[in-house]
């Protein structure tokens, strides 16, 4: 295992064991089971259309969850950033067709599971379902949050709040995506950015 392979993927384990300590045999076998991949800006990991197979960590960088509504324009539904799983979780874990996609929103690197790599994991390391389950599970309660904190607000005060609640993402991704968001027009977003000067 070469350095980049043994320092960055640790930090999955970390995050794993904030729920429950790994035994080191266990833990190689985890990261054995995920592929560490890297993505430019707008590249998409995940198409919508089909069924998601695939889940995510994310090492570096922010990930977004996004559709294309019906005038062919990107909506962003949700950011995901270092620490967090990333996958579309009903189309995951139900087998259906997904109609969101997962772009790289700036430079990322992953590490990445199949569904059927995932499940085989699962029969050798039991309890690790349950750990994932629970980070993904409190990973969807915050997005709820954070969304429900933005219903009922005006433009700019929606902006002014993702700057104070996602401020380490607002810095990294295209202003375009933020507005999707936010739920504004970019020219918008340009004139509430120059007011807030």
């Amino acid at each position: 295992m070469d350095i980049l392979k043994s320092l960055m993927p640790q930090r999955l384990i970390s995050i794993l064991q904030l729920t429950k300590a790994i035994p080191p045999a266990d833990q190689e076998m985890i990261l054995n089971a995920f592929t560490m991949r890297q993505f430019r800006e707008g590249d998409v990991l995940f198409k919508g259309g089909k069924i998601c197979q695939e889940m995510f960590f994310v090492l570096n960088g922010v990930l977004r969850i996004m559709v294309t509504n019906e005038k062919g324009n990107e909506v962003t539904h949700y950011f995901l950033k270092e620490n967090q799983f990333c996958t579309i979780l009903n189309s995951f874990n139900n087998h259906v067709t997904a109609h969101e996609s997962i772009c790289a929103a700036c430079h990322v690197q992953v590490l990445s599971i199949t569904k059927a790599d995932l499940w085989a994991l699962y029969t050798r390391v039991p309890y690790l379902k349950a750990m994932i389950d629970t980070i993904t599970n409190q990973t969807l309660l915050e997005k709820i949050q954070i969304r429900n904190a933005y219903l009922g607000q005006d433009s700019a005060t929606r902006y002014q709040q993702f700057l104070s609640r996602q401020a380490d993402i607002a810095t990294r991704v295209p202003l375009s995506d933020v507005a999707s968001y936010l739920g504004i027009t970019p020219q918008s977003l340009s004139r509430i950015r120059k007011n807030l000067r």
